[in-house]
């Protein structure tokens, strides 16, 4: 079973924080959210944790998001 942060659950920056310390390293799909109907996939590894934002890898590419992101289901994340 997978879960899927920012998909119609509520939660808190910390709740956000402590889901995504669990799968540090790991591989995880983020669906961003781009508006007027506009989507970005990304096959990710989670790098580093930061106090307002996370790093994920990839490719030879780096992406920051904000915990808020998820909040406001601008990204989903499915682990």
């Amino acid at each position: 079973m997978s879960v899927i942060l920012g998909d119609g659950m509520y939660m808190t920056i910390d709740d956000v924080k402590t889901k995504l310390n669990e799968h540090i390293g790991n591989k995880v799909t983020i669906n961003y959210n781009l508006g007027r109907n506009k989507f970005e996939q990304y096959e990710a590894t989670i790098k580093e944790l930061y106090n307002y934002v996370f790093i994920v890898e990839f490719g030879n590419e780096i992406k920051s998001f904000s915990y808020s992101d998820v909040i406001t289901r601008t990204i989903k994340i499915k682990f």
